[in-house]
C-alpha cells in the first residue's frame, strides 16, 4: 500500500462530465426563458407550425416527411416543451434569489431610515425642551413692553423736575 502523504494536496481525478460555469448556464436560461415569454416566440412557434403542416399537407407526397397525425412534429413540440419548462423554473429561481437579496437590502435600508428617524425625533424634542428654557424675541418684547409701561407709569405718577432729579415729597 502506497504512503500517503498529508502535506501534499491530492491529485486531481479524472471527471466523467464536463465542467461547466453555472452562472453562464443559468444567464443563458434566462435568456432563453425570457424569449419564450415573448409575442415574438408565439408568433414565430406559430408560422413553425402552421408551415410544417401546410408543408405536409399540400406538398407532393415524395416531398412530405410527417404525414398526418404528424408524429414528428407532436415529438419536436414535446421536446422543446420539456426543455422550456425547467429552463423557465431555473430562471425563476435565480429571480426569486435575487428578489431575496434586493428584499433583505430594502429591509436593511427600511431599519437604518427607522433608527435615523428615531435619532432625529429625540434630537428634535431635545431642542424643543432647550428652547422652552431660552428667552425668545417675542418674551424679551412682551417683557421690554411691561418695563415701558411701568416707566410711563412712574413718569406720570412722579414727574420729574426740569433739572432731571425726582420732586422732594
Amino acid at each position: 500500500m502506497p504512503r500517503i502523504r498529508l502535506d501534499l494536496p491530492r491529485e486531481r481525478r479524472a471527471r466523467l462530465l464536463p465542467e461547466y460555469d453555472p452562472e453562464a448556464f443559468g444567464r443563458l436560461s434566462e435568456r432563453i426563458a425570457r424569449f419564450l415569454g415573448t409575442g415574438r416566440f408565439l408568433v414565430w412557434m406559430t408560422l413553425t407550425v402552421v408551415v410544417w403542416i401546410g408543408w405536409n399537407v399540400f406538398a407532393p407526397s415524395a416531398l412530405r416527411f410527417d404525414e398526418y397525425p404528424f408524429i414528428f412534429l407532436t415529438l419536436a413540440l414535446s421536446l422543446q416543451a420539456s426543455y422550456a419548462a425547467p429552463l423557465i423554473l431555473l430562471a425563476q429561481n435565480r429571480q426569486d434569489d435575487r428578489d431575496r437579496v434586493n428584499l433583505e437590502q430594502d429591509r436593511k435600508q427600511n431599519e437604518r431610515s427607522i433608527a435615523d428617524t428615531e435619532y432625529l425625533t429625540r434630537e428634535i424634542a431635545a431642542l424643543r425642551m432647550g428652547l422652552g428654557e431660552v428667552a425668545t424675541r417675542d418674551w424679551m418684547r412682551s417683557e421690554l413692553l411691561d418695563l415701558l409701561k411701568e416707566f410711563e407709569e412712574r413718569r406720570i405718577s412722579h414727574p420729574l423736575r426740569a433739572d432731571g432729579s425726582e420732586p422732594t415729597r
